[in-house]
């Protein structure tokens, strides 16, 4: 049984050990090593990548994995990305060009691995759907912006002592609310999803804000502008309606007596 490789020692003015291997045919050669592939004559091979034509030129004596090196700076491909085909079928890296047959101008295919070729495709849709997701938050963006002038103005107006009428305050809120269930329904992930949470919060604030110039309108003479207080005042009334205590009664000036009369 013979190995596929061997050493051995020859007597030259080197008196260097020289590793050899058996090629696939049966022929015994001397093993390159890794920095040999440059040695020999030069060859043009032509790839087809696609509608992509590579002229790419490489030692002779290089492996198909060598070209996979040179064909990724040409294509962006890894080489663990291609896939070289040559008469028909698949070459593996370690088989060597001019032992498969490849000569000067001879035609390679070049295929992208279908399991790189589907991971970039899932890829380019989640980078798509994140753009998507951008665009989305910054039109909302750009809406609340105009809403947010006009939570300025009121609030401008309220402090200002101008009275306010309460659909206006209503209105903006449900304004505000809109854009909110809007960025509700946006699916994002990443820096988009971070980018729609702090506008979810921003709208929020916008909302509070309404609420407690709401609360300052009504109450003019309330010297808090974050503190909201309510004070429930009852009324008394004689009917007793609208009171938390039963009405006093009444002092009657009737007298009672038990003095009867007697009839006849």
């Amino acid at each position: 049984m013979k190995r596929a490789t061997s050493k051995s020692v020859l007597s030259n003015e080197f008196d260097r050990e020289i590793d050899w291997e058996l090629r696939p045919g049966g022929m015994l050669v001397q093993k390159r090593d890794a920095g040999d592939a440059s040695a020999g004559p030069m060859i043009k091979i032509k790839v087809c990548h696609g509608s992509y034509h590579h002229d790419i030129t490489v030692p002779a004596q290089s492996t198909f994995g060598d070209l996979k090196r040179v064909l990724a700076q040409e294509t962006g491909l890894e080489p663990k990305e291609q896939r070289l085909l040559f008469r028909g079928k698949e070459k593996e890296d370690e088989e060597c060009l001019h032992m498969a047959g490849v000569k000067d101008m001879s035609k390679v295919i070049l295929l992208e691995d279908p399991a790189s070729k589907e991971r970039k495709l899932k890829e380019m849709q989640k980078n798509q759907c994140i753009l998507k997701a951008y665009e989305a938050v910054a039109k909302v963006r750009a809406e609340v912006d105009k809403l947010s002038e006009k939570v300025i103005a009121l609030e401008a107006n309220v402090h200002g002592g101008v009275k306010v009428t309460n659909k206006e305050f209503v209105v903006l809120t449900e304004l505000l609310m809109l854009q909110l269930l809007k960025l509700d329904s946006i699916e994002a992930d990443g820096e988009a999803k971070v980018q729609r949470r702090i506008e979810v919060r921003r709208v929020q604030s916008f909302v509070d804000t309404l609420d407690n110039l709401k609360a300052r309108n009504s109450n003019p003479f309330s010297n808090s502008k974050n503190v909201v207080s309510v004070t429930t005042k009852w009324e008394m009334f004689e009917s007793g309606v609208g009171s938390l205590y039963a009405p006093t009664p009444l002092q009657s000036s009737t007298k009672i007596t038990q003095d009867w009369e007697v009839f006849d």
